[in-house]
């Protein structure tokens, strides 16, 4: 009798995770952090004060004037992510936007980069992780979960601007390609797009010092990596913006949105001109942490007022053309990796820690 059982539920859990597979559309996952990127400048554009101080801002600031600014907060942001508010606010959704009511906040109470990124794979605000030189992340993350799972074995990826994050993946651990700044992908028979990507970025000046990278060597390997290799699920570490911000230089902080944006612009593009992604590829957007107001802009921790502030946004198959969602309602980092998960047909589960539930109104 109890064989029988065990037969009957293995059948029937075969027969779950199979409709579970076949509910959604999206086969892969570009999963995008862009680092200490605040709301305010997602959904109202430059902030005036910030944009004319000369504090701020290295160079004159008449050319960000007249690249950036206008009348109306849905010009200015139109000007400083034109992809992102012609094409994602048209076809997919994006949350954070506290002028309506509509809230998204990290859970952890530290507001720095290492919990929340910790927070949004792992699904956990572990109040154990709580600064920059944790050491290798004793939980575990949905690229884990879904690196055990039929078909992607293998096919998850990621690259990042900042080496912390192979701490924050803990690639020891799992032994999953997490590409850091200066390390070069490897392998035979590299593309010659992975070969000069692979070149450029130790020829680039280190602007930002030892353990970090420029975001557009960072996207030039991946871009590389996902032409030639075809991974399934993508993990793309950007850090210019939280830099560039702790510099205190508003301007090229925002250059580095704007480039950012373009980025996205371009990888979407061209992955949905490759058979095997359009029409099956899913992006996740999302911030680590928010930053402060005022003089504080440059800072963001727990002692820095309203540094929980974040915001989200996806484009993809399964998620209806909202664009800007207004609704009064609360989302917490702790549901991104679920969300994620169940993208691809999964239900994420750790023996080791509770997972935040997935954001509803993403799915169709």
């Amino acid at each position: 009798m109890k064989k029988n059982l065990s037969l009957m539920v293995a059948i029937l859990l075969a027969a779950t995770t199979a409709f579970a597979q076949k509910s959604t559309k999206t086969q892969h996952i570009v999963y995008i952090s862009i680092d200490g990127y605040r709301w305010k400048e997602l959904f109202r554009g430059p902030e005036w004060e910030l944009l004319v101080d000369k504090k701020y801002n290295a160079a004159d600031s008449a050319h960000q004037v007249k690249a950036y600014w206008a009348n109306t907060a849905q010009e200015r942001r139109a000007k400083l992510m034109p992809f992102t508010w012609n094409y994602i606010a048209r076809n997919g959704q994006l949350y954070g936007n506290r002028d309506s009511g509509n809230l998204v906040n990290v859970r952890n109470p530290y507001w720095i980069s290492y919990p929340g990124r910790s927070e949004s794979i792992t699904g956990f605000a572990d109040p154990a992780v709580k600064s920059n030189g944790h050491p290798d992340n004793q939980n575990d993350n949905v690229f884990e979960f879904l690196n055990k799972q039929k078909g992607f074995q293998g096919k998850i990826v990621t690259f990042a601007s900042w080496d912390a994050v192979a701490r924050i993946v803990n690639r020891n651990r799992n032994g999953m390609l997490v590409n850091i700044p200066g390390e070069d992908v490897t392998g035979k028979n590299l593309s010659a797009a992975q070969i000069l990507a692979n070149e450029v970025q130790h020829l680039a000046p280190p602007v930002f010092g030892a353990g970090e990278r420029l975001d557009v060597n960072t996207y030039e390997i991946a871009k590389a990596y996902i032409q030639a290799q075809h991974p399934r699920v993508v993990y793309l570490d950007l850090a210019d913006t939280d830099e560039y911000g702790h510099d205190g230089q508003y301007d090229k902080y925002l250059s580095a949105i704007h480039s950012v944006d373009a980025m996205i612009g371009n990888l979407w593009n061209d992955m949905q001109k490759d058979p095997f992604y359009k029409d099956k590829t899913t992006f996740i957007i999302i911030p680590d942490h928010g930053r402060g107001d005022g003089d504080q802009w440059t800072d963001h921790y727990s002692n820095v007022p309203n540094c929980n502030n974040t915001w989200m946004m996806v484009l993809g198959p399964d998620t209806p053309s909202t664009g800007e969602v207004s609704t009064k309602t609360q989302i917490w980092h702790d549901q991104f990796a679920q969300t994620l998960a169940n993208l691809l047909g999964y239900q994420y589960s750790s023996q080791q820690h509770s997972v935040g539930n997935a954001v509803k109104s993403v799915f169709k």
